[in-house]
């Protein structure tokens, strides 16, 4: 071989990794869209709390996971819905990977599976056909991705509108959640919150179990997505006492196909520096702008999303560092707050149970009993509200430095010599725990900060959805009656949200339906004791009793009978001497 070959076969070395990285891209390469849809304000049905919540996280996280697209759409009537489906269909299509989410209500007819809009009536079991979407509509909007489709349902919930449903054929069959499906296409994934034929939960919290456990693992880097719903399924049955089994349908090829690409940790080519002192400087260099800026961005979205599956997916992400130290900071005043509430009811509780004892009489040693058990109670319940109040102040001072230093940095960074800019990072990354003013929230947060309050006060029923609706309104002004104020109810207030927080317990007067009495911050139903009956106007009412047929019948006699008259008595005038009869005169 001559000296122009063996230069060539050594060029032809060189780039044959490249050449191999370039044709061998993973599935997740390229562009990624995700459309997420909550479902929970059904209008014919009872509404659904998790989905618009469970939306919210899946949202963050697949933001978090840096896709390029992520739509988020609420409470979506039958027009929205198909407009949304096929506005998403177009981003598909010039997308590598293509996601949708679905939360809320979804149903099974006759092999078929339903999503439905918060409009849907389905009075009929063949309304379905007009009303809602078939999933099959649902797969044409991410068939044009070219990669990876991926479809996620927690819609196996149990559906209210079948129970009602008229049946226009017998023979038509609909089963409990949702029915098995093979994706046609390759690289196809469709995943269920539970199995075919079986209905999930929404479990005791904020989120559903399924949700919870999708964000913990889906955005992964590196992380193959047939792993990924392996570790949901188990987190899910372990959740749910193994009653709830997550299934996914479809197959993927050999190769792993994570959602999220691997995270590489790029060196920066640096001098080797001089002498032991300048290498420990080295090994404590600040980490690059770029990362910092990552996870202060990871930080911050977890932070807005503000529950303990975010910041917990956030440690997982970033386990060290100063981020993940006011990550745990928010998760204490988190766990604080929880256990306020929980310290809260148990009070409550042992209250009323001290109060039923003094009515019903009981005996000394029981009603001792029930004033310990009240004392450590209240004792409880206050040092559960001095640990709220503590993990607030520490998390909040936390992050106005952070915010603080932040701002600094940013002034600092502005100024042309690069060796300042340089110092500038280097401080702010050793900075112990910043924070500072915090930004004004956008209208949507601060109108869903103030919705929350106001439930936690008893004035609002309904979700903290972030739109400041006529619900809305209605609600701070009974704050306004209950406490006092006088805040503008047209829009959502920072003054207002402040004043609400300043209520440590229910404001507004538990109002009780018809049947419903109040029993602490509760309604219970109104029982009767025998021979009662409730009335219409929630008293207990003595029932009549029905006399016998006989007694009936003899009492309308004794009222019908004419009455007799008077016996005549005899008198001295009308009796004749001697004793004998009376006269008695006929008239004709």
């Amino acid at each position: 071989m001559g000296l122009h070959g063996f230069v060539n076969l050594r060029r032809i070395l060189f780039l044959l990794p490249v050449l191999l990285l370039f044709f061998c891209q993973p599935a997740w390469a390229g562009i990624r869209v995700a459309l997420v849809i909550g479902n929970s304000a059904y209008k014919n049905a009872a509404p659904l709390s998790n989905p618009v919540n469970d939306a919210a996280i899946v949202e963050a996280t697949l933001k978090n996971a840096g896709f390029d697209v992520v739509q988020t759409r609420r409470d979506l009537q039958a027009i929205e819905m198909r407009r949304t489906l096929r506005d998403f269909a177009d981003q598909a299509r010039d997308a590598d990977v293509a996601v949708i989410y679905y939360a809320g209500h979804g149903m099974e007819i006759e092999g078929t599976n339903y999503l439905i809009p918060v409009d849907a009536t389905l009075e009929r079991d063949t309304d379905v056909y007009d009303e809602a979407f078939s999933l099959d509509r649902v797969m044409l909007a991410i068939e044009p991705a070219r990669q990876l489709r991926l479809v996620i349902l927690d819609a196996c919930r149990n559906n209210p509108f079948s129970e009602k449903m008229k049946r226009t054929v017998g023979s038509r069959s609909i089963s409990r959640g949702l029915a098995r499906i093979e994706p046609a296409t390759a690289n196809t994934l469709v995943a269920f919150a539970a199995k075919a034929g079986s209905t999930a939960s929404d479990g005791n919290s904020k989120n559903s179990p399924y949700a919870s456990a999708l964000v913990k693992y889906i955005g992964t880097p590196g992380l193959d997505l047939r792993r990924v719903f392996g570790f949901v399924r188990d987190d899910v049955m372990k959740a749910t006492g193994n009653r709830q089994e997550p299934y996914v349908y479809g197959t993927l090829g050999g190769d792993d196909v994570p959602l999220v690409p691997a995270k590489e940790t790029a060196k920066e080519p640096t001098r080797e520096p001089a002498g032991e002192p300048a290498k420990e400087a080295a090994k404590e260099a600040a980490p690059s702008t770029t990362l910092r800026s990552e996870i202060r961005r990871d930080y911050e979205l977890a932070l807005q999303v503000g529950n303990k599956d975010a910041l917990n997916f956030f440690i997982v992400q970033y386990p060290d560092g100063y981020y993940a130290n006011l990550a745990k900071l928010q998760l204490a005043k988190i766990d604080a707050e929880e256990k306020r509430v929980v310290a809260a009811e148990k009070a409550r509780q042992a209250e009323q149970e001290q109060a039923r004892l003094v009515n019903e009489g009981a005996q000394q040693m029981q009603l001792a009993k029930a004033a310990s058990d009240l004392k450590a109670a209240q004792e409880a319940r206050a040092a559960a509200e001095a640990a709220k109040e503590t993990a607030q102040h520490q998390a909040a001072q936390a992050e106005q430095r952070r915010v603080a230093a932040e701002t600094a940095a940013a002034a600092k960074n502005a100024a042309p010599s690069a060796e300042a800019k340089a110092n500038t990072d280097t401080k702010v990354a050793a900075l112990p725990n910043p924070q500072a003013p915090v930004p004004p929230p956008s209208p949507a947060e601060l109108a869903k900060s103030v919705q929350t309050e106001l439930r936690r006060v008893g004035c609002l029923t309904g979700s903290a959805s972030g739109e400041w609706d006529a619900a809305s309104r209605r609600s701070l002004e009974l704050f306004n009656q209950s406490a006092g104020t006088k805040f503008d109810t047209k829009t959502a207030s920072a003054d207002a949200l402040d004043a609400i927080k300043l209520k440590p317990a229910r404001v507004c007067p538990l109002i009780c339906g018809s049947g419903l009495k109040r029993d602490g911050d509760h309604c219970i139903k109104i029982t009767c004791a025998a021979g009662y009956f409730l009335n219409g106007d929630d008293e207990c009412e003595k029932r009549k009793v029905r006399q016998a047929p006989s007694a009936r019948l003899e009492r309308r006699e004794r009222e019908a009978a004419p009455a007799r008259p008077a016996r005549p008595e005899a008198s001295a005038s009308n009796k004749p001497e001697g004793g004998g009869m009376p006269f008695m005169f006929f008239l004709p």
